[in-house]
């Protein structure tokens, strides 16, 4: 088989593996494919799997960073909601992504706010629906947001366990 081919070919399965399996196995695909097409060109499968490793390590972190920071957009967008609110109050909130990953909607209510010297921090229940119909299925959560005098005055997201349950360890 032609070297080009080879490479049409490994890549055309790789693609077809990443469309069918989702964003948990895109690494893996590329390293397949990278490992599959450079063991093809250089006939050594020794370099092939040693590039194929490579690859697939490259992939999985660039897609971790993406996720962290498409739920670091969530985040931002539900303690800057909570931080307009009145103890009490209730709002919607939600973030758009150009690419329809990760995006969401809910509800926010503040439910106390408290101080220290450090910061004033409120923790607030919020929702996460599921899907965008009017009676769709919503889990709540609850977090805290904390606005201190180094950061400007912006409320930013201050707990984990949520997030845990919510984002898994991409806080």
């Amino acid at each position: 088989m032609r070297p080009g081919l080879s490479l049409m070919l490994a890549a055309g399965a790789a693609a077809s593996c990443v469309f069918m399996s989702g964003c948990g196995s895109i690494g893996a695909a590329a390293g397949a494919a990278a490992g599959v097409s450079t063991g093809v060109v250089t006939s050594n499968p020794a370099i092939g799997f040693g590039v194929g490793i490579v690859v697939q390590a490259a992939t999985d972190e660039a897609i971790a960073r993406l996720m962290k920071r498409l739920h670091s957009d969530q985040q931002i967008a539900i303690a800057t909601t909570a931080g307009d609110l009145l103890i009490g109050d209730e709002k919607t909130w939600s973030v758009k992504h150009t690419l329809p990953v990760e995006n969401g909607h809910g509800n926010v209510r503040v439910l106390r706010e408290f101080t220290s010297a450090l910061a004033t921090c409120r923790e607030f229940a919020f929702s996460v629906a599921d899907g965008n119909k009017a009676d769709a299925h919503q889990d709540w959560f609850v977090a805290q947001a904390c606005k201190g005098n180094d950061n400007g005055g912006a409320w930013k997201w201050a707990s984990a366990e949520p997030s845990v349950a919510r984002w898994g360890n991409l806080q």
